[in-house]
């Protein structure tokens, strides 16, 4: 497949990313939250698959194991015991959450928000296990982004197929299906307020790396996150504060 992100972003040449990269923005912004002190709860944190990633500053921002006092991970699949960058493994089993009440000073949600079928719940639970104070990090899939918009034209199973074309080391186990039932900027917010949270929700617009497969369509996507509103951008970054 060919590398357009080095002709159209040619930054990426030095270091391997561009300068809108949503994972380094998302993570560089967690990273400065975050205290030595924290306990952290990454939510759906997985088997650590960005292990892979071959972009060693990227890789980094996301490995907050030994950078504060513990991290917990939580997932609905038991394999995610496995990852290696979390100091605790809790497996999600009904809405309740296997933790105590204030408890959690720093919750991270990514690309888990368009998995969930019940976001209320979701909301709920966070709330009870942070901190006063405390903050809730969501990246998600945006619903009127174009990425949505594709998912929705095709049925569940056909998404392991169809992201194994477009999107490299996507693998069966990684991927799960999408409700998109809090993935607009506005019902977000809304479920944030309604929960006790002080949030800050906007859309991003990163590189079109789902559409490496031509030229053309790279192209036309690249002029959608430069020139598109944000409301239509295909991630949504969420950073938001508990108040008891």
């Amino acid at each position: 497949m060919m590398d357009f992100k080095s002709i159209f972003y040619p930054e990426s040449r030095f270091g391997g990313f561009s300068d809108v990269d949503g994972t380094i923005l998302f993570y560089t912004r967690v990273n400065a939250l975050i205290e030595p002190g924290y306990t952290i709860l990454d939510y759906g944190c997985g088997r650590g698959a960005y292990s892979e990633d071959p972009i060693t500053l990227r890789r980094n921002l996301r490995i907050f194991k030994g950078k504060v006092r513990r991290v917990i991970g939580v997932d609905v699949d038991g394999e995610s015991a496995t990852n290696p960058f979390i100091d605790e493994f809790q497996t999600l089993s009904g809405e309740g959450w296997p933790l105590d009440d204030n408890t959690i000073d720093l919750c991270l949600c990514d690309s888990v928000a368009e998995h969930l079928q019940r976001p209320r719940e979701f909301f709920k639970e966070a709330h009870r296990v942070l901190k006063d104070k405390g903050y809730l990090c969501i990246r998600t899939t945006n619903l009127w982004g174009y990425p949505a918009w594709f998912a929705r034209l095709f049925p569940n199973k056909l998404h392991v197929r169809i992201l194994g074309k477009v999107k490299n080391r996507v693998k069966e186990q990684d991927i799960f299906p999408t409700y998109y039932r809090c993935n607009t900027i506005s019902t977000l917010k809304k479920d944030l307020k309604d929960h006790h949270f002080e949030p800050v929700v906007y859309g991003f617009g990163t590189e079109p790396s789902y559409l490496s497969f031509s030229k053309l369509v790279y192209w036309f996507g690249l002029m959608h996150q430069r020139y598109s509103l944000r409301t239509l951008q295909p991630v949504i970054f969420a950073f938001a504060q508990n108040h008891k």
